[in-house]
């Protein structure tokens, strides 16, 4: 049985390791984390989860990010991902069940519209994500179009065009202390 509890309170070392085993030691080249450079994730929208014995299997993180219009205009906006699990662990439900925790807490309060980098037939069947909004956003790195997806509540508008990019404005105090970034010429 896997138990999702918030992230806060988890070892920085712990969830380090588990992103390396899930998605390797140069992560952090990746665009997702060019787009959230210096930011810190959110405490209340960041989970964990642990399997029976107790061991980290999983963790999924949201980051404040934001859309940078060319007008200077900044549109809030929280980045989900990465959604990350133990590769012994992956094709178990883990991630789903990571993912159903964030989105019974986004939509039992709902704030900034979600975004994140992704497979749009998962994240879409399941969660409602689309690329349908993002055709005119930009990334400070390489991204495949039709995997930069939303979720907004019925009826947002969300701006047609602009750069991905960390917030500008202060950080929320439900944040946690941001990853280092180090060069990689990685893609998403």
């Amino acid at each position: 049985m896997t138990r999702i509890s918030e992230l806060a309170g988890t070892g920085d070392a712990a969830v380090a390791a588990l992103l390396d085993a899930a998605f390797g030691p140069n992560r952090h080249g990746r665009t997702a984390y060019r787009i959230r450079l210096g930011m810190a994730w959110f405490t209340d929208l960041s989970f964990a989860a642990f399997d029976s014995q107790g061991r980290l299997v999983g963790t999924l993180q949201s980051w404040p990010v934001a859309l940078h219009g060319d007008d200077g205009s900044e549109t809030p906006l929280i980045m989900v991902g990465p959604v990350a699990v133990l590769p012994d662990m992956q094709r178990h439900g883990t991630g789903r069940a990571l993912m159903d925790r964030l989105i019974e807490t986004v939509d039992t309060h709902p704030g900034d519209p979600l975004m994140m980098i992704g497979d749009p037939e998962y994240y879409g069947r399941f969660w409602g994500f689309t690329a349908d909004a993002t055709g005119g956003w930009q990334a400070p790195g390489p991204v495949e179009r039709h995997r930069l997806l939303t979720r907004a509540a019925p009826g947002l508008a969300l701006p047609k065009a602009g750069m991905l990019g960390p917030r500008s404005k202060a950080q929320p105090v439900e944040a946690a202390p941001a990853e280092p970034l180090t060069t990689s010429t990685q893609g998403a």
